[in-house]
């Protein structure tokens, strides 16, 4: 197993009280289908969360125009200078919630214009889902064609705000690892992709014709990796079988693993949140950006 040292988080964190969206029954028990996301994770923690202060950002709710209709995001940009390279940042199944917003400013305190588009909003809002099945459920009827179009709409829109649209990457957690994976199989304009924890096998179906697995080699940028041993919905040997299919295809492809971490091990709102390999993960994360020509 690979395994990198412990390196700080990015900006000043504090704790703030968590505003309670899921309630712990909607984690007990699943479908197979739900296991390889979230559920895994464990119940949501009703203590804290880490927050980033807006100081010296513009940081808020935006609507981005996406064809058929405008879509929710949230943006966070430093408050001075311009042509900031972006970040587009996809969710877990739980929607748009502070969380997500809380890794835009973590992003822009590091000089980076993030945006993170609500793209399920069509399908339904996961944060008012009553339980892990329900906005499981909402997420899954998201098609990827039309994922792809809110996300190439993201980054225009992203560019329009100021961004700097070449030096472009993406990043996700969870389900949104999974769309990393797969919005890189279609954007060529991407200098670089991050999927924490993002399933790569699964079920097919008509609304995700391909699973990552499958899109080995049409993968467009470089991409990172950051996985937890002990997750128990991505087993390993999946993981290897991605990296041999990526290397074959002569694609780049920097996995990490980091033993005994379960899924969902970046997330500092749920007991399932890992301390070191979140930070490592981060500052990792970080210097993959850079040096792949996102800063």
């Amino acid at each position: 197993m690979d395994r990198l040292p412990e390196t700080p988080p990015a900006g000043e964190m504090i704790s703030p009280p968590l505003l309670e969206r899921l309630g712990r029954r909607g984690f007990l028990g699943s479908s197979g289908a739900v296991a390889g996301y979230t559920l895994a994770a464990g119940p949501v923690m009703a203590q804290t969360i880490v927050t980033t202060p807006a100081d010296g950002l513009v940081a808020g709710d935006v609507m981005i125009p996406a064809g058929d209709r405008d879509i929710p995001g949230y943006r966070a940009r430093p408050a001075r200078g311009s042509a900031w390279p972006v970040v587009v940042v996809c969710q877990e199944i739980f929607g748009l919630h502070e969380y997500i917003k809380d890794v835009c400013r973590r992003l822009a305190a590091e000089g980076y214009l993030a945006v993170a588009p609500d793209y399920y909003v069509r399908q339904g809002d996961p944060k008012s889902a009553e339980n892990v099945q329900a906005a499981a459920a909402i997420a899954m009827r998201k098609p990827d064609d039309e994922l792809f179009r809110d996300l190439d709409a993201t980054c225009a829109w992203a560019a329009s705000d100021g961004g700097n649209g070449e030096k472009l990457a993406i990043i996700g957690f969870c389900r949104g690892g999974r769309n990393v994976w797969a919005y890189a199989a279609q954007n060529p304009r991407l200098k670089a992709g991050v999927a924490w924890y993002g399933p790569v096998a699964g079920q097919a179906s008509a609304l995700t014709p391909r699973v990552p697995l499958d899109m080995a080699a049409d993968i467009k940028c470089p991409i990172l990796g950051l996985y937890g041993e002990a997750d128990t919905g991505i087993p390993v040997e999946g993981l290897r079988t991605m990296e041999t299919r990526m290397r074959e295809a002569g694609k780049r492809f920097t996995l990490v693993i980091y033993p005994g971490a379960p899924h969902g091990f970046h997330a500092d709102y749920r007991p399932s949140y890992r301390e070191e390999p979140a930070k490592a993960g981060w500052r990792l994360m970080l210097d993959f950006l850079k040096g792949n020509g996102v800063a």
